[in-house]
C-alpha cells in the first residue's frame, strides 16, 4: 500500500513536510481534521474531572472482578519451549520474540497496578519505537497475557510489529482504573508532541490483539475514556475481544476509535455500553461478526471509501450505524456494505446524509444485504430526519436496499430504495448466510499436541537451508495429527515445501518461509515455494500467522501453489498468512538494491534485473476447491520499510492472486493485492468466488516501464497481451487490478482498485485532473457473471471495461476522493 507516500492526514493538516514523495490528500485531511476535532476529548482525556473526578469508583467487589487464573485451562503457547528469533535482527541471538508479561513483573491479580511492567514487555530489546522508528521487520514480539486481571492507570503503548495475545480459554481482562489517563487502554499509534502519530497511519502492519477483555466500567459514565486506539494498515488485526463499557444516561465511553490508515480487519468482537460502540475513519476494513449491545450508537462512520460490515449483531441501541458524517453538502463516508446482519431494538437503524441533492455525488453508497430487523421503528433516516426506509415494531428481512449510482450493466442510474440483491451461489452459503470460520486460535489443544520447528532441526537463521528440516517437521506433524508450530525466524528454502493435506499449521510473530536460489529463478520454468497438495489431492489444510517471502531474484517464484480440493462445507483455511516481496532486511530487495529511477526510460534502457522478485504470488489451479482466504495480504515492496523516510524501491512482480479453479467455490474475506506488473487478481474459468473489500493497488513505477514490462505474456496461464489490448488506446496501459475471464458466480461485497501514481508521481490522481494514472482497471469479458456491490476506483479513467469497451466512466460517479459505483450487474 501507499504507505510512503500518504502522508498522515493529522501531519499534513498541521503543515507538516512530506519526507519522500508522499501522496497529500486534502479530502482525507478535511475528514481526519473534523474527526479529530468532534472527538478532541478522547485524544487529550488526561482522567476525570470535575464531576467525573467526584463520581470514581474506588474499588469493585472481587465477584466482579474475571474468572480467576485458576480455574481456567492453561494455553500452550505459555508453556511451550520459546525458540523463536528475529533472523535479521541486529543480535538475533540476544533478541527475546516471545514475551510473558509476568516475566517483566506484571502480577495480573486485579490489585496492582500493571501498566509499566506490561510497557516494558512490550517495548524491551531496542524495538521499533513510535515517534523514532518509522517501521521495522527486526523487531518482532509477541507479548503474551496469562489469565488474569490486569489493573493499569494509562494507555499500553503497542509497538510496530507486535502480537498481543491472551489466552483464549480464559481472555485475560485489561481493567482501567478509575483515573486512568490516556488515549486508549491500548493505544496503537500514539501522538506524539508534534501532533503527528508515532507511526504513519498507511504504515502499520503486521500486528494483532487477540483474546481479551478490556474494561472501562469504573471509569466515572461522564468521562471520555476509550479502549483502543488502532490507526492502522494492511496484515492487522482485532479478534475475539470483549468491550465492557458504562451504559449509564450519558455515558460518554468508547471502545475503539479508528482516525485514518488503509486496513484491515477485524472480528469476534462485542461490545457492552458506550456512547459509541466503535467510531471509524479508514480507507477501507472488512469487519465481521461484531455485537453490540446498549450502546447510544453502535458503529459511527466518520469517513470511508470502502467498508464491508458482514454478520453484524446490534441489540438496545439508539442507533446502528450513523454513517451521515459532514451532512449532505460534504458527505466524507464514501461506501459501506452492510451484509447478513441483524438489529433488534434498535430506534434508527442507519443514518445517512445521502438524497437526490447531496455531494459528492456518490457519497454516502450503501447496501444493505440481508438485514433482519425486530423492533426496529425506522431502518433508513436520511438527512433532517426524514424517514427514507420504514422499519417495524415487529420483524422483518430487508432482503435488498440501496442508495447510490448502479449499472444493469449500463448506467449511471442514481437510485435510493429496493433491490434485487446479488444473487448468492448455494455453494458459497451456510445457514442462509455467507459462510464464514474464524482463525483457528487451538485453544482445546494441550502442549502434547504441538510440534516445534525449531525442536525438530530447523534452524530459521535466514541462512542455513531449512528445506528438508521443514519438510520432515511438516509431514511429521500432519501424520501424527499434531499442530505444526513455526517458531519465529526466517526459513530459507531452496526447493519446494509440500504442505500435505491433514496440516495444521500456525507461525509465531509471523514466521518467515524465504525462498532463494537458482531453482525459483528460471522464468521458463516456474516452480510454488510452498505448494498446497498436487492435483487429486482432497482433505483439509488450516495455516494462519505467517508470511512468504523471496529473496533476491527469483524470476520463477511461485509464493503459494494451492492444489488441494476440500469440502464447500468444510473447506480449507488461510488466515493472516501474507506474502511480502522485498522490502524488508534480508529480503536483497531493499533501497540498496532496488531504487527507483523515474528519471531513467524504460525501455530503452533496461530493468534492473536483480529486482525481479516473482513469477506469481498466489495460484488457486484447476484441481482446487474449497479455499477460505480471510486477512491475506499478497504485497510486492513500494518501500523499504527498514528505511526510517520509507524511501519507495522498484521491485517487478509479475502476477498477484491468480484463480482457475474449475469447480470454484473460494472465499476472500479481507483480502488486498498489490503492486504487480500484469494483474493484481485474476479469474479464469471458474465460479462460485466471494469477494468481502478486496484491495488493489497499481505498481508505482508503471507505466516506466509499462504493463509489457518486463514479464512476457503466457498463454498457458491466460496472461493479458497489453501489446495487442493497448494498442491504439489512449491514456496509460498499466496492469489490471481486476481482470475477469469466462468466469461466473463471482461476487464482489466491496472493492477498492486504486491507482495513485504515473511514474511516482501523484499528480494523475489529485482531484480535478481527470483520474490519469491509468486508462482501465477493471476488466471483464462477454461471458462472465459477476456482480459487484460498491466499486471504488482511484485515478483511473474508465472504472470498468467489458471486452475493451468502457461501461462507465469516473467523471459520472465522482465521490470525496475515490469514484463510486454502488451497484454493478453484467447481464
Amino acid at each position: 500500500m501507499r504507505s510512503s507516500q500518504l502522508l498522515s492526514a493529522v501531519a499534513f493538516a498541521a503543515g507538516a513536510t512530506a519526507i519522500q514523495n508522499l501522496l497529500q490528500i486534502p479530502q482525507v485531511a478535511h475528514d481526519v481534521r473534523s474527526m479529530l476535532d468532534e472527538f478532541q476529548k478522547y485524544t487529550n482525556y488526561r482522567g476525570p474531572t470535575g464531576t467525573a473526578a467526584s463520581a470514581i469508583i474506588t474499588a469493585r467487589p472481587e465477584a466482579e472482578l474475571a474468572v480467576a487464573a485458576t480455574s481456567c485451562t492453561s494455553y500452550w503457547l505459555e508453556d511451550i519451549a520459546h525458540q523463536g528469533t528475529s533472523a535479521f535482527n541486529a543480535d538475533p541471538a540476544g533478541y527475546q520474540v516471545f514475551r510473558n508479561v509476568k516475566d517483566f513483573g506484571a502480577k495480573g491479580d486485579g490489585v496492582t497496578d500493571d501498566t509499566a511492567a506490561i510497557n516494558a514487555a512490550m517495548s524491551s530489546g531496542g524495538r521499533c519505537a513510535p515517534g523514532s522508528c518509522a517501521s521495522s521487520t527486526t523487531t518482532p514480539a509477541i507479548v503474551y497475557f496469562p489469565s488474569g486481571v490486569y489493573t493499569v492507570s494509562s494507555s499500553l503503548i503497542d509497538f510496530y510489529y507486535t502480537q498481543l495475545i491472551g489466552n483464549p480459554n480464559c481472555p485475560p481482562t485489561l481493567q482501567a482504573i478509575a483515573g486512568f489517563t490516556g488515549f486508549g487502554v491500548i493505544d496503537g499509534d500514539p501522538y506524539q508532541s508534534s501532533g503527528k502519530l508515532g507511526y504513519g497511519s498507511t504504515n502499520v502492519f503486521f500486528r494483532q490483539i487477540k483474546n481479551f477483555v478490556i474494561d472501562l466500567t469504573l471509569i466515572p459514565p461522564s468521562a471520555s475514556a476509550l479502549g483502543v486506539h488502532w490507526p492502522t494498515a494492511q496484515a492487522t488485526s482485532i479478534q475475539n475481544v470483549v468491550f465492557h463499557m458504562s451504559d449509564a444516561p450519558g455515558t460518554q465511553h468508547q471502545a475503539i476509535f479508528i482516525e485514518e490508515g488503509s486496513g484491515g480487519f477485524m472480528n469476534d468482537l462485542t461490545f457492552y455500553g458506550g456512547l459509541n460502540g466503535v467510531a471509524f475513519g479508514n480507507q477501507q476494513f472488512t469487519m465481521r461478526n461484531l455485537t453490540f449491545y446498549n450502546a447510544q450508537t453502535a458503529i459511527t462512520q466518520i469517513w470511508d471509501w470502502g467498508w464491508t460490515y458482514k454478520s453484524i449483531a446490534i441489540y438496545n441501541c439508539s442507533v446502528g450505524l450513523n454513517m451521515s458524517a459532514g451532512g449532505t453538502g460534504a458527505q466524507s463516508v464514501g461506501s459501506i456494505t452492510f451484509v447478513d446482519s441483524s438489529m433488534t431494538d434498535v430506534g434508527i437503524g442507519i443514518a445517512t446524509a445521502f438524497d437526490s441533492t447531496s455531494q459528492p455525488p456518490s457519497a454516502g453508497s450503501l447496501i444493505i444485504d440481508n438485514l433482519d430487523l425486530d423492533n426496529v421503528p425506522i431502518a433508513v433516516q436520511g438527512p433532517a430526519g426524514a424517514t427514507v426506509l420504514e422499519g417495524t415494531t415487529g420483524a422483518i428481512t430487508i432482503t435488498g436496499w440501496g442508495e447510490g449510482h448502479k449499472y444493469t450493466p449500463n448506467g449511471p442510474t442514481e437510485f435510493q430504495g429496493p433491490i434485487t440483491p446479488i444473487s448468492r451461489p448455494a455453494t458459497l452459503v451456510s445457514g442462509g448466510k455467507y459462510y464464514e470460520r474464524s482463525k483457528p486460535l487451538y485453544g482445546d489443544i494441550t502442549l502434547a499436541q504441538i510440534a516445534s520447528a525449531r525442536a525438530a532441526g530447523a534452524k530459521g537463521d535466514g541462512t542455513t537451508d531449512d528445506t528438508a528440516a521443514l519438510q520432515d517437521f511438516i509431514n511429521a506433524a500432519a501424520a501424527a495429527g499434531k499442530v505444526a508450530f513455526v517458531d519465529a525466524g526466517a526459513y530459507k528454502l531452496t526447493n519446494t515445501l509440500a504442505i500435505p493435506a491433514g496440516s495444521k499449521i500456525v507461525g509465531e510473530a509471523y514466521s518467515i518461509l524465504l525462498s532463494s536460489g537458482p531453482y525459483f529463478n528460471d522464468a521458463t520454468n516456474p516452480k510454488p515455494v510452498v505448494q498446497v497438495g498436487v492435483a487429486g489431492d482432497t482433505g483439509l489444510i488450516e495455516w494462519s500467522d505467517m508470511i512468504v517471502s523471496t529473496q533476491g531474484q527469483q524470476e520463477g517464484a511461485i509464493l503459494v501453489e494451492w492444489n488441494l480440493a476440500s469440502p464447500a462445507s468444510t473447506p480449507s483455511g488461510m488466515w493472516d498468512v501474507h506474502a511480502r516481496i522485498g522490502g524488508f532486511a534480508g529480503s536483497n530487495l531493499q533501497l540498496a538494491q532496488c531504487p527507483t529511477t523515474p528519471s531513467t526510460t524504460t525501455p530503452p534502457a533496461p530493468v534492473a534485473s536483480d529486482c525481479i522478485a516473482a513469477y506469481l504470488t498466489m495460484h488457486i489451479t484447476t484441481s482446487a476447491s474449497g479455499l477460505y482466504l480471510e486477512n491475506v495480504w499478497l504485497w510486492t515492496a513500494d518501500h523499504d520499510i527498514e528505511d526510517n523516510t520509507n524511501t519507495q524501491v522498484t521491485i517487478y512482480t509479475g502476477r498477484g492472486l491468480y484463480d482457475e479453479s474449475s469447480t470454484g467455490i473460494v472465499w476472500l474475506v479481507g483480502t488486498a493485492v498489490e503492486h504487480h506488473s500484469l494483474y493484481q487478481y485474476q479469474f479464469a474459468n471458474t465460479k462460485d468466488v466471494f469477494m468481502g473489500q478486496i484491495q488493489t493497488e497499481t505498481a508505482y513505477y508503471q507505466p516506466n516501464p509499462d504493463a509489457k514490462t518486463p514479464f512476457s505474456p503466457v498463454d498457458s496461464i491466460n496472461d493479458p497481451d497489453f501489446a495487442t489490448y493497448c494498442a491504439g488506446q489512449t491514456g496509460n496501459c498499466d496492469g489490471w487490478g481486476l481482470r475477469v475471464l469466462s468466469s461466473s458466480g463471482l461476487r464482489v461485497y466491496g472493492a477498492g482498485l486504486y491507482s495513485f501514481f504515473d511514474n511516482y508521481s501523484t499528480n494523475c490522481s489529485a482531484v480535478g485532473n481527470g483520474e490519469a494514472c491509468q486508462a482501465n482497471i477493471f476488466s471483464l469479458d462477454a461471458t462472465s457473471d459477476i456482480e459487484v456491490y460498491n466499486l471504488n476506483s482511484v485515478g483511473t479513467t474508465n472504472m470498468i471495461t467489458r471486452d475493451g469497451t468502457s461501461l462507465a466512466s469516473y467523471a459520472d460517479n465522482i465521490n470525496a476522493f475515490p469514484d463510486t459505483i454502488t451497484l454493478f450487474t453484467s447481464s
